[in-house]
């Protein structure tokens, strides 16, 4: 049966089922009841002994209603009428009589009565039957047990649904179909109603893919049998592509621009496209963008200086087309390439791609647009007027094209992703610029001296976000004596950068003035008070450092330490104990008030010298010195297995890399090395002139011993004229001492703290003219003060 609204197959019991309510008489012309029907009996409580031979009239609560009934009609009143139950109640129904004609003539009457309720239910089920199969926009399917379609109003030609007969896996591509049916399998099962409000199919063909809303429920025979399923559905394929995009917005918003590395960005781009907007992603980016420039102003009709940075893929990538790390091939001067210049997407089937490449030959073709490729649409990441590059998208497993909505929501996530890869560019510039000034700012990593060895590490806040205020130095000074240096300026960034270049050069020039540790501190205090005096108003508390000095003289193996608020240093003997050094530390830079002390210390060669700042330390949650102490035993640990000073620095750094911390690292490591046993040779005279002559005899024999008779005469002269000053100017007793290694080192001692000063003599003058031969005659001289006293000193190359 084919109705006008729907189709209709029969199924199995569906007369029958209709048919049970129905009671029936058989009424001759007279008005008797002749005939009554087991259903008439139970009905109305009254068997057919009872009401056969009777008139029918007495059947009815009021027998005039029977009047109104013509029994040579061919129909009964359709208005509800009542009967008479023999209990004494009466029963509302639906009657219709028929008559029943012999030889053209009624001879009988058939009444039909249908319990009011009963007919009542059955005419409001037909009428929803009849509305659900008129509907166009709600899809109606009832199953059987079978799930085989039964009834259904949607067009089999066009839905995704099924036509009559139909199963699940006769439309449904897997596992669509799988799913569907086992869906419905369980509604017939527990009879719980399955609501899905949105749920994406795709037909056998694989060209139709739509989302639709289902609503399933069981149906039951009389008895509640189960015998079927019936399916409410509506297409709601626009409203689960809207979430779709939403959700795809949501996804680029999300994700990209996490990193400032433009190389990660473009990956994130290809990774939020791929496969809900298309089947394959590449992204380009302009080379100078890729090292933090700004991109050339137009790419269209030539090298567009483009490389390709990132790409996405259902399943693999295809061969032939470009991939990460290659250059964009020349682009023929197209208008739709233009299109990409002026920030506006294109998109294109693949006749129209294939028509704008065709100038650039079958290579490029290859190069740019995958062969099994249906659509492709291309993106400009444009950003503040410039074309960073661009994102090109191609679907091949699917046959819909690019429509007005992906290409607004394509050019909406390349704009967010133009600025996410524009601040990565602009970071990577200014990074570029920032470690250019640090390592301008840092000293080497190693030093070797004849006293000392050293390795330095430095190590940024936030695993190398940003630069910081840490530094380390070793600063070789005369006499093969060495200055080293650790300090901690206040903050982070260019400022504190800043003021570690100028801390660090103010370091080392009062160490070329030979200070103790102390003395220099003092003046680096004084010298960052008044930095903070020339800070903003609001930035004053924050400048500020805490500094270590070390001073090592290899000729005593004594090193002198004296510290402003930092942590104390550890030196770690050959066998690799490792011990605290006991300084005395003085309140940090720019606070003054206190003085500063120094400590002396015995370092023999083989000893190691750790200089570091709390960045090392961590945040530990016990006090400082036990994060000192564990920082020992991590050094003697590394010492112990025989590792270089190399090796310990990276061990040490190395693993706080790995859990970036918010304050900068500076570590010193120092070997102290042992001089040659003959490098050293020491005199005591009295102030007494005749010492001159008896000073230049030992120096003349000394390098005689050492080989150095080239320089004699000149050794000779300098000591003839320090040890004069001295016996005239300072008494005695007056030290000499010469040097060796590398260079000489001539010193001359005496008791007398008047600085030295180098002047030029006039013509007439009998003398003055001591320092200024010293001066010309030495690669360069100085001197220093001690407890008592002051050494002169004067550096002579070596010859050859």
């Amino acid at each position: 049966m084919d109705t006008s609204s729907g189709h209709y197959r029969h199924g199995t019991g569906d007369v029958g089922e209709a048919l049970v309510d129905v009671a029936a008489a058989l009424i001759d012309d007279s008005g008797v009841v002749r005939q009554w029907s087991s259903g008439a009996a139970e009905l109305l409580g009254r068997s057919a002994k009872e009401v056969c031979g009777r008139p029918a009239s007495q059947l009815f609560a009021d027998p005039a209603e029977l009047d109104a009934v013509r029994w040579s009609g061919p129909v009964a009143p359709e208005e509800k009428v009542f009967l008479s139950h023999a209990r004494g109640h009466t029963v509302a129904v639906h009657c219709r009589v028929l008559p029943l004609e012999s030889s053209g003539t009624p001879t009988h009457h058939l009444l039909l009565v249908v319990p009011a309720d009963r007919a009542e239910e059955s005419e409001q089920g037909a009428a929803l039957l009849r509305a659900l199969l008129a509907q166009e926009s709600v899809g109606f399917v009832m199953r059987d047990s079978a799930l085989s379609v039964v009834r259904t109003n949607l067009d089999s030609a066009h839905s995704p649904l099924l036509s009559l007969g139909g199963t699940p896996a006769d439309r449904l591509e897997e596992p669509d179909a799988a799913a569907a049916e086992a869906g419905l399998r369980e509604v017939l099962a527990t009879g719980v109603p399955l609501v899905d409000p949105a749920k994406p199919v795709r037909t056998v063909s694989g060209s139709l893919e739509s989302s639709v809303s289902v609503i399933a429920v069981r149906t039951t025979d009389r008895r509640g049998r189960p015998s079927g399923v019936t399916v409410l559905s509506t297409d709601a394929t626009e409203q689960w592509e809207a979430t779709r995009r939403l959700h795809l917005r949501h996804q680029a918003a999300f994700r990209i621009g996490l990193s400032l590395d433009v190389r990660h960005t473009a990956q994130d781009i290809a990774d939020v496209l791929v496969p809900d907007f298309a089947d394959l992603v590449g992204v380009d980016l302009a080379e100078r963008v890729l090292e933090g420039d700004e991109p050339p102003k137009a790419f269209f009709g030539g090298d567009p200086h483009l490389r390709r940075v990132a790409v996405g893929a259902v399943g693999d990538w295809p061969a032939g087309l470009l991939r990460p790390g290659d250059a964009i091939p020349s682009l023929p001067d197209e208008p739709k390439f233009r299109a990409l210049q002026d920030g506006h997407a294109i998109v294109a089937d693949r006749a129209e791609a294939m028509r704008m490449m065709a100038l650039g030959g079958d290579s490029l073709s290859r190069m740019l647009f995958p062969g099994d490729a249906h659509f492709l649409a291309l993106a400009p990441l444009f950003a503040r007027g410039l074309v960073l590059g661009a994102i090109g998208v191609w679907r091949r497993d699917r046959e819909k094209p690019f429509e007005q909505h992906d290409v607004d929501l394509l050019t909406e996530i390349a704009a967010h992703a133009a600025l996410s890869i524009d601040n990565g560019r602009r970071y990577t510039r200014e990074h570029r610029a920032a470690v250019t000034l640090q390592q301008r700012l840092l000293p080497a990593a190693t030093t070797h001296t004849p006293a000392v060895d050293t390795v330095g590490r430095y190590l940024p806040a936030a695993g190398g976000a940003e630069i910081g205020g840490d530094w380390f130095d070793a600063v070789p000074l005369p006499s093969l004596r060495v200055a080293m240096v650790v300090g901690d300026v206040i903050g982070h960034g260019l400022h504190a950068a800043a003021t570690m270049g100028r801390l660090r050069t103010a370091v080392q020039t009062l160490a070329d003035l030979e200070l103790p540790p102390d003395e220099l501190l003092t003046r680096l205090d004084e010298l960052v008070a008044r930095l903070a005096a020339e800070a903003n108003r609001g930035e004053r508390d924050t400048v500020g450092a805490t500094c270590l000095v070390a001073l090592y003289d290899p000729v005593t193996q004594r090193c002198s330490f004296a510290s402003a608020g930092h942590p104390p240093p550890l030196v770690v003997a050959p066998d690799g104990h490792a011990r605290r050094v006991p300084v005395r530390p003085g309140p940090p830079l720019g606070v003054g008030g206190l003085p500063f002390e120094t400590t002396d210390l015995h370092l023999a060669p083989g000893n190691w010298l750790a200089l570091y700042t709390d960045g090392l330390l961590g945040r530990p949650a016990d006090d400082i010195d036990a994060a000192v102490d564990r920082l020992g035993e991590q050094i003697s640990r590394l010492r112990r297995s025989d590792c270089s000073l190399e090796a310990v620095s990276h061990a040490l750094t190395g693993e706080r890399s790995r859990t970036p911390a918010a304050d900068d690292t500076a570590l010193l490591l120092a070997r102290i090395r042992p001089l040659h046993p003959d490098a050293i040779a020491e005199w005591e005279f009295a102030a007494d002139p005749a010492a001159v002559a008896g000073a230049r005899a030992a120096a003349a024999g000394k390098l005689a011993d050492w080989g150095l008779t080239d320089l004699e005469f000149t050794v000779e002269l300098i000591v003839s004229e320090l040890v004069t000053n001295a016996v005239r100017y300072a008494g005695g007793p007056i030290d000499l001492r010469l040097i060796r290694d590398g260079v000489l080192f001539c010193e001359v001692s005496d008791p007398s703290n008047t600085q030295p000063r180098l002047r030029r003599a006039s013509t007439a003058d009998e003398g003055g003219r001591g320092l200024f031969l010293v001066a010309q005659l030495s690669n360069r001289w100085g001197s220093r003060y001690g407890q008592s006293g002051k050494t002169i000193w004067a550096e002579l190359m070596l010859p050859g």
